[in-house]
């Protein structure tokens, strides 16, 4: 019984932490090719309202969490040039978003304009490898071309090479589909529209400026330590992917840990088990432990015969339990499941890590070894007359 939950604990830890693993990585990934890793928006001010002064630095010091926000980036090419220096981006892409109306033949939908550089947005975000329909290729040629999102695409039933208008408070133009993408977040494919930036300043009548920069990292990682940097030295608001995806990271923290606990259960049944076991023969091998001790055994010799017996069943179920957990997280990778809503899967994900495995096998030589060593103690304290004088405890 011992072996059989050792056996299990372990290979369902395994699997269990591959597949939350496998599904938080997979979001990061979506996430970071959407959105970026870093975006800066707002222009910060500071007021008089948000000033303490600094008695040791004789000087004016600024509360962060007070400042005023002005809505919007007025040079947004002094500011990517400004960001030049920082070692760890890979590319900057600036974006005019405004609000407007997708009217097709059969419906009407709100929507956001979202203008953009191609090349600059691609070296920034997975979207050109996001289309499943239609040409990127056709997009870059085609000043009055659109992209717009499958979730979108499907309530305003068009396809490729449809048009649809856009509309403002102010004008109303009409654009071709060229592309239809799919990012796997609902939120972002049921509104976003892809156009160039030239076209989104005309349309939304913002002929300067931008709405934000996307940032690119070589590290995504450390992206909270070089939003607060830019922040500091850009006078911008500058926010990492971490603390914009916060909420989700910490439902995802929390199901490894979930999961971690329910199977532990094996390990823990395992350890009882193990308990029961030796206490079992230690009571049924008194008179054998007395000869022993007669014979010259020390205490810790007697102590090291019960543990080994714990080794050896916690090497068999470790080993055991890590080729179950192993081909275990294979088969799920193969189950078929559709998943939308803040990704897109077809199949279970999983992310292998030698850090589940070495995990899993901590988690059960703890819970073992610690049920085993009573036992044990309590057949190395045996003494060879009390076992005669029928004494012994």
């Amino acid at each position: 019984m011992s072996l059989s939950c050792i056996v299990l604990g372990v290979g369902l830890f395994v699997i269990t932490q591959a597949t939350t693993s496998g599904f938080e990585k997979f979001f990061i990934r979506t996430i970071l090719g959407t959105n970026g890793a870093v975006r800066i928006a707002d222009k910060m001010q500071d007021t008089m309202g948000n000033m303490f002064a600094n008695p040791e630095a004789s000087s004016m010091v600024f509360r962060r969490e007070e400042r005023k926000y002005i809505e919007g980036i007025d040079e947004p090419d002094l500011l990517i040039k400004a960001l030049q220096p920082f070692a760890n981006v890979a590319a900057v892409s600036q974006v005019v978003t405004g609000t407007v109306t997708a009217e097709s033949s059969f419906k009407e939908e709100t929507a956001k304009i979202y203008g953009i550089n191609l090349d600059d947005h691609i070296a920034v975000s997975d979207l050109e490898h996001q289309i499943i329909r239609g040409d990127i290729a056709t997009y870059r040629v085609s000043p009055l071309g659109i992209m717009i999102g499958r979730v979108l695409a499907d309530r305003l039933r068009v396809d490729p090479g449809d048009s649809i208008a856009l509309k403002t408070r102010e004008q109303n133009r009409r654009y071709t589909i060229v592309a239809i993408y799919e990012t796997g977040v609902a939120d972002i494919d049921k509104d976003r529209i892809y156009t160039h930036l030239s076209e989104a300043r005309s349309l939304l009548k913002k002929t300067t400026g931008a709405s934000f920069l996307q940032v690119g990292l070589i590290e995504p990682n450390r992206a909270p330590a070089d939003a607060f940097l830019m922040e500091e030295t850009l006078n911008h608001s500058a926010t990492s992917w971490q603390e914009r995806e916060k909420t989700w990271l910490e439902v995802f923290r929390a199901l490894r840990i979930s999961s971690a606990i329910t199977v532990s259960v094996f390990t823990l049944i395992a350890g009882l088990a193990m308990f029961n076991t030796l206490a079992m023969i230690v009571m049924e091998k008194t008179k054998d432990i007395a000869i022993l001790r007669s014979m010259g055994y020390t205490r810790d010799d007697v102590l090291q015969i019960f543990l080994w017996q714990a080794v050896i069943v916690l090497c068999i179920g470790s080993i055991l339990g890590c080729i179950l957990g192993a081909s275990g997280t294979y088969l799920v990778s193969t189950v078929p499941v559709r998943i939308t809503g803040i990704f897109a899967t077809e199949t279970f994900i999983v992310a292998s890590s030698w850090g589940h495995y070495v995990g899993a096998v901590v988690t059960a030589v703890c819970t073992v070894m610690l049920a085993s060593i009573v036992p044990a103690r309590r057949a190395a304290r045996l003494e060879p007359g009390d076992v005669i004088r029928g004494t012994a405890l």
